[in-house]
This record gives C-alpha cells, sequence and structure tokens, in this order.
C-alpha cells in the first residue's frame, strides 16, 4: 500500500499542496485519517476485483455444467 500522490489528493480533495502540507504539520490525525482511508479504498478496489473473477469462473462452471446435464 503506497500513499496517494499530493497531485491525486488535490483533485480529489479539492484543495493545494500548501494546504495538504499545512494539514500533514498541523492536523496529523486528520491527515493520519485521509491517507488510511486511501489504503482502505485501495483495498476494498483489490477485494472487489477478485470477487469479480472468482463470480466470473462461478459462471463459467455453471455453465459447463449444464451442458454436460
Amino acid at each position: 500500500m503506497t500513499s496517494p500522490s499530493l497531485r491525486k489528493l488535490e483533485e480529489d480533495l479539492e484543495v493545494n499542496k500548501t494546504t495538504l502540507h499545512n494539514w500533514k504539520k498541523n492536523r496529523p490525525k486528520l491527515y493520519e485519517f485521509i491517507i488510511n482511508s486511501y489504503k482502505d479504498k485501495e483495498l476494498l478496489k483489490k477485494n472487489l476485483e477478485i470477487l469479480i473473477k472468482q463470480k466470473e469462473i462461478i459462471e463459467h462452471e455453471i455453465t459447463l455444467t449444464k451442458k454436460r446435464v
């Protein structure tokens, strides 16, 4: 898990780099929460991709089984 880039944060949060640096310096809990949220989002996305692949595999197995029957 990598931290999001400053550009990504700027775009998503609609703030500038100075604001981000100020949050990091003066409000570390807020900044840490934001970074952890992005990491959680990344994990959820990976899990969702895995579930979609599993669904496709199961659907393929079902069609094969139907053809055999």
